[in-house]
C-alpha cells in the first residue's frame, strides 16, 4: 500500500506546468476508435484511469502506445471486438464514453455498467434515451448494456440536465449518423469543446460546442487526426488553492484562466491575488483566509470537482463560510478525514458550513474518492506535524505525480510503500 507523508507548515512558491486534462483526453480517447486509421494525441496524462482506457482500446484490438512521455498513438483501423472488458469497466467509470464511438461505427456495443468513485448517483439514463431516439435498439439485462443499430439517424435531442457524459457520448455517436442531430441544454464544459475541436479535426462536422445547443452534421467517416489536449483546470484549481492554504506565490503555466473564471473569481473573494497572462496564471496570498460561500453548478459555474479541495482552503479561514453542493449529493466524505485533523465543519443533506479554525493537525487519514483525497492533500500542506494519507488509488486516478509536483513547489511530500 503507497501513502503520502506529508509535514505540513511548508510555503509553495515557484512554477510547475499544468498537463493535459484527464476529462477531456478519455473521451478523446474513446472517440478515437471512430477513425479508421491513426490518431496522435499530445498532452495525455499519464493517469491511472488513462492507462484503463488504453488497455480498453488494446482489448478491442487497436493498437494503442505510449511514444513518447505525453504523447498516444492509436491505430483503430484492425478493431475486432465491440464487447467492452467488464473486468476494466468496473475500474473506470468514463469507460461509458464508448458506447457512442463504438455503436457509431460497428452498430453494436456490448458493456456493462461503469464504475469508479461513488459520489451520488450517476444514472445513464441521459446516455440511453438519446442512443434510443438515434435509432439503436437497447437491451439491459443482468448488469450488461447492448446497443445495436444497422444506421444512426439524426434527431433532436433535449437533455433534462446538462450532462457532460451524455453531451459526449451523444455527440460522438451522432458524428456517425445520418442526417442532423441537435442537443439541446447540452453541458457547456470546455472538454467538451476540446471533444468536438478533435472530432472537426478527423472530419467530423460540429457546431455550438460549448454552448447550449450544439448541432452535428454526420458524416460517413473521420480520417487520420492529430489533437493536443488541453490543460486540466482541476489540476489548476488545486495547485492555486494549495498555493492559498500555505500562503504561497506560485507560478502555473499551460494553464488556461477562461477555463476558471468561477474559481478564480471565489479565490480572489478569499484573498488570493490571481494574475493571468497568455497561458500563465500567478497567484499570491498576502492576508489571512477570508470566508467564502459558495454553491457547486455546472460549468460556467463552479466546479463540482474543486469543492472538496476549496472546503480544506476554507478551514482556516477567519470566519465561517457555507459551501453548497448541488451536482453530486454524496460528495462530502473527505469531511470525516478533515474533521481528524482539527476542521469544524458541519454537514446537512447538501450544504456544509466550515468554521475557521486557527490551525490543522497532522492525522494518518484515508482517500474514498479522487477529489476528496486531493482535499486531504491541500489540508495536509497547511497542518501542524505529519499527515500520512493513504487510499492513493483514487488520487492516481486524477493527479500525475501529484507528490512531485508539490515537491517541486517547496512541499514536504513523499511517497512510501507500506508493507502490510
Amino acid at each position: 500500500m503507497d501513502v503520502y507523508r506529508i509535514q505540513g507548515g511548508r510555503v509553495l512558491q515557484g512554477e510547475t506546468r499544468i498537463y493535459g486534462a484527464k476529462n477531456a483526453a478519455l473521451p478523446i480517447l474513446a472517440a478515437s476508435l471512430m477513425v479508421r486509421g491513426v490518431t496522435r494525441l499530445h498532452d495525455v496524462p499519464n493517469l491511472q484511469d488513462v492507462q484503463v482506457m488504453l488497455e480498453i482500446l488494446q482489448r478491442l484490438g487497436a493498437r494503442a502506445e505510449w511514444i513518447e512521455p505525453g504523447t498516444v498513438e492509436i491505430d483503430a483501423t484492425n478493431v475486432s471486438s465491440t464487447d467492452v472488458p467488464e473486468d476494466l469497466m468496473q475500474r473506470m467509470r468514463s469507460s461509458i464514453f464508448l458506447m457512442g464511438p463504438l455503436l457509431a461505427r460497428f452498430g453494436d456495443v456490448r458493456l456493462s455498467k461503469p464504475g469508479g468513485c461513488v459520489i451520488g448517483q450517476r444514472p445513464i439514463d441521459y446516455h440511453l434515451r438519446g442512443i434510443r431516439q438515434l435509432g439503436a435498439k437497447v437491451e439491459e439485462q443482468h448488469g450488461f448494456i447492448r446497443c445495436t443499430s444497422h444506421r444512426l439517424y439524426g434527431n433532436l435531442l433535449s437533455l433534462d440536465f446538462p450532462s457532460v457524459g451524455a453531451t459526449e457520448n451523444l455527440m460522438m455517436a451522432a458524428a456517425l449518423a445520418d442526417g442532423e442531430t441537435i442537443i439541446e441544454n447540452a453541458a457547456r464544459e470546455p472538454e467538451i469543446v476540446d471533444l468536438a475541436r478533435f472530432l472537426n479535426a478527423c472530419g467530423a462536422k460540429i457546431r455550438g460546442a460549448g454552448e447550449h445547443r450544439i448541432v452535428i452534421s454526420g458524416v460517413h467517416h473521420l480520417h487520420d487526426g492529430e489533437h493536443t489536449v488541453i490543460p486540466d483546470r482541476i489540476v489548476t484549481g488545486t495547485l492555486l488553492m494549495a498555493a492559498a492554504i500555505t500562503g504561497g506565490e506560485v507560478v502555473l503555466r499551460n494553464a488556461d484562466a477562461n477555463h476558471l473564471l468561477a474559481v478564480l473569481g471565489k479565490l480572489q473573494e478569499s484573498g488570493l491575488r490571481v494574475y493571468s497572462e497568455h497561458d500563465i496564471i500567478t497567484c499570491k496570498r498576502a492576508d489571512a483566509i477570508r470566508p467564502v460561500d459558495m454553491r457547486t453548478e455546472p460549468y460556467p459555474g463552479f466546479p463540482t470537482d474543486l469543492q472538496a479541495p476549496f472546503m480544506s482552503m476554507l478551514t482556516l479561514a477567519k470566519g465561517t463560510s457555507i459551501l453548497r453542493e448541488n451536482v453530486f449529493e454524496a460528495r462530502f466524505k473527505h469531511v470525516d478525514e478533515l474533521l481528524r485533523m482539527g476542521a469544524d465543519i458541519r454537514v446537512d443533506m447538501r450544504t456544509a458550513v466550515i468554521r475557521g479554525v486557527s490551525r490543522l493537525s497532522g492525522a494518518t487519514v484515508e482517500a474514498s474518492d479522487l477529489r476528496g483525497g486531493a482535499a486531504l492533500v491541500v489540508a495536509a500542506l497547511a497542518a501542524e506535524g505529519e499527515t500520512e494519507i493513504r487510499g492513493l488509488r483514487h488520487i492516481d486516478r486524477g493527479y500525475e505525480s501529484l507528490h512531485q509536483q508539490l515537491a517541486q513547489l517547496g512541499a514536504s511530500i513523499e511517497r512510501l510503500e507500506l508493507n502490510c
